[in-house]
């Protein structure tokens, strides 16, 4: 199924950034942390500011039918500038000191991130997740880089397993998600 997987390009974001919109609809970190007033369209424009950051500074992947979207952050990629930080923000509206107060544990030395994976719900189920994923971590292999991961999901973890990453930590937020810290070894 990586045939039919690509680099994207800035002209995929805006359609990549609806498909993990329609992803995280009901998803537990972005219901948390997203204010319920215009939840879907904050929810879409953060995903796609978040798919441009990636593009620059990591890898962003695709199927050709721009079913399913992965994107990845290099070891070294630089935080988001301010004017996306402010629009972030405002985009977080009154979510954004809980995020800002909230404290995650860090990778163990330089690592890639696996920021995000989403497939568009009408096309779920047929590996398409899967295939952007795992094509993305036989790109970073060959670079013998280690990948994290954070998910809010449990069924998430079950998947990532398949994918050689094992739960480093797990956090509880009080009246969040529980979050699942995650890692795989370079190969």
């Amino acid at each position: 199924m990586t045939d039919m997987v690509r680099q994207a390009t800035g002209a995929d974001l805006r359609v990549a950034a609806r498909v993990l919109g329609l992803a995280f609809e009901t998803y537990p970190w972005t219901r948390w942390s997203i204010p319920d007033v215009d939840y879907e369209q904050r929810l879409e424009r953060l995903q796609y500011l978040y798919l441009g950051h990636a593009l620059t500074h990591g890898l962003v992947l695709v199927d050709e039918q721009l079913r399913s979207v992965a994107a990845f952050l290099r070891p070294d990629a630089p935080k988001p500038g301010p004017d996306m930080q402010i629009e972030v923000l405002e985009l977080l509206g009154s979510r954004a000191t809980a995020l800002i107060d909230l404290s995650l544990p860090q990778p163990k030395g330089p690592a890639w991130t696996l920021a995000t994976v989403g497939v568009d719900p009408a096309h779920q189920g047929k590996g398409l997740g899967t295939a952007v994923a795992s094509e993305g971590l036989t790109r970073i292999d060959r670079e013998a880089g280690a990948v994290v991961l954070e998910t809010s999901d449990e069924r998430n973890v079950r998947l990532y397993g398949r994918l050689g990453f094992l739960v480093t930590d797990t956090t509880v937020i009080p009246g969040g998600p529980t979050v699942h810290s995650m890692s795989r070894a370079p190969r």
